[in-house]
């Protein structure tokens, strides 16, 4: 069996199962690359002491994937598909007035994708295409990924995009790059990354947790069907589904509390010493992260795809499925309910006055959210938002490959060098420079590894769980 290659399908109709497994066997060496169809995948070697020994390990492998039901397959004559997406609809607003929009950016097609830093401001839509926009209102920077994005998320510095096509990817550099790749078999709903550590919710009530070296760590197979939340913090991994909110240790040795909620789980967002839930029932909840207790109930119209919170949770703003805004005083009193203009906002952020919106018509709204405009918008006195045109000339940066990582003969002076090794059966990244542990790997995009190669970062931190985080650009060391 030396120097083969088998390679098995396995796709069920309805949404099912749609991934593959390959394995390769050279020598000694036996290759297993696996992952959903269409995808670059996983890809793990193992050395073994024979030729002999290790054609039949990859007997065995083949063996199991078959029993479970794949086939041998041409690659390539199956189609990749995408992972499911919510299903929304978007009534007309039964608001009497319109929020007071301060500029608007249309990209196009629904936008489920939002985040907000004192930069810039971050919307991804179905199309795969992810903008940032100055606070002003000016389009910055534009990128394109290769299906819908599903949700943009924060972890320090570090800003990720989690997209159908079964990849989260880093947008923090120059070019985005494949950060994780999520098992063939999670639907992906929903994320969260906390110190480098992703936390995935999926179509199934599912929560899979997977850390810097795209590695499996743990999972729960849930309370409830079709999660729509997952926030992280030091303390627990709060997850929420169709039958209300679960905390887990952030180990997964143990679920710390279950609260059923009024309704399923639609959106989630967390402050502090609490969670807020967004649900079919049209309310949003406030749960105490410390025992789960139902703290406050903010009541709306229509069932809630998107909360947020002023800081501290002053402030707790919803998003319904028919085109209107609500803002609560923190106790659940309705301070005032508005339209939005621009269909249902799908997902919301806060900051310094003015409430960000992404809708199901792919709109990134700014609104004034201080209390003088609310007043003029009630009397129906509203600005004339200003749509936002992106630049013909702006660039679009698709995600990196190995053959696009530029190559440079000499370090900067501030640059850090970084090491592929083999490790076992996996290869791994090491800091070459002084100063740091050499014995800490290095989280880096696995699809451009190359056993041997250098490259140099612009710099690494260290991050909690004992390990590096690359920063800035990527390039090769030649």
């Amino acid at each position: 069996m030396a120097g083969t290659r088998t390679y098995l399908e396995l796709s069920e109709e309805g949404g099912g199962a749609h991934k593959f497994y390959e394995v390769t066997v050279n020598g000694t060496e036996v290759s297993v690359r696996y992952g959903r169809i269409g995808s670059a995948g996983q890809l793990k070697t193992q050395a073994f002491a024979t030729a002999e020994k290790a054609a039949a390990a990859a007997a065995r492998k083949i063996g199991e994937k078959v029993r479970k039901g794949y086939a041998p397959a041409v690659q390539g004559q199956r189609a990749a598909r995408s992972v499911t997406r919510r299903q929304v609809t978007s009534a007309p607003s039964t608001a009497r007035a319109l929020a007071p929009v301060i500029w608007r950016f249309r990209t196009g097609t629904a936008a489920f994708g939002i985040h907000v830093d004192e930069d810039r401001c971050w919307v991804g839509n179905q199309a795969g295409e992810v903008y940032t926009v100055s606070h002003g209102g000016e389009v910055l920077a534009r990128y394109r990924l290769p299906d819908g994005v599903k949700c943009l998320v924060a972890d320090d510095f570090w800003i990720y995009a989690g997209c159908d096509d079964g990849t989260v990817y880093d947008l923090s550099s120059k070019l985005p790059f494949a950060a994780y790749e999520i098992a063939a078999d999670v639907d992906i709903f929903w994320l969260d990354i906390h110190e480098g550590v992703l936390h995935v919710s999926d179509r199934s009530g599912g929560l899979t947790v997977i850390d810097h070296e795209d590695e499996f760590q743990w999972s729960r197979s849930g309370a409830g069907d079709h999660a729509w939340m997952v926030r992280r913090d030091e303390r627990a991994v709060f997850h929420g589904h169709g039958r209300g909110v679960t905390a887990y240790a952030p180990d997964g040795r143990g679920e710390l509390w279950h609260t059923p909620t009024t309704g399923a789980v639609l959106f989630g967002w967390q402050e502090a010493d609490a969670v807020y839930a967004g649900t079919d029932r049209r309310v949003v909840q406030r749960l105490s992260k410390a025992t789960g207790r139902i703290e406050a109930t903010y009541a709306c119209d229509a069932a809630v795809y998107s909360c947020a919170t002023a800081p501290g949770g002053q402030y707790v703003f919803a998003g319904d499925g028919a085109s209107s805004v609500y803002c609560f005083a923190q106790d659940g009193r309705r301070l005032w309910k508005l339209g939005t203009g621009s269909g249902s906002a799908l997902s919301m952020q806060y900051l310094d006055g003015r409430l960000y919106l992404v809708t199901t018509d792919g709109s990134l709204a700014c609104v004034d959210a201080s209390e003088a405009a609310i007043e003029n918008a009630k009397d129906g006195q509203v600005p004339i938002a200003r749509d936002v045109k992106s630049a013909a000339a702006l660039p679009t940066y698709t995600p990196a490959t190995a053959a696009a990582v530029a190559t440079v003969a000499t370090v900067p002076d501030s640059g850090v060098v970084v090491e592929c090794v083999q490790d076992g059966g996996r290869l791994r990244v090491r800091v070459a420079s002084a100063g740091f542990d050499p014995s800490w790997n290095v989280q880096f995009p696995r699809h451009i590894r190359q056993a041997g190669a250098r490259y140099v970062v612009d710099a690494v931190h260290p991050a909690a769980g004992g390990f590096y985080r690359v920063r800035g650009e990527i390039r090769r060391l030649a």
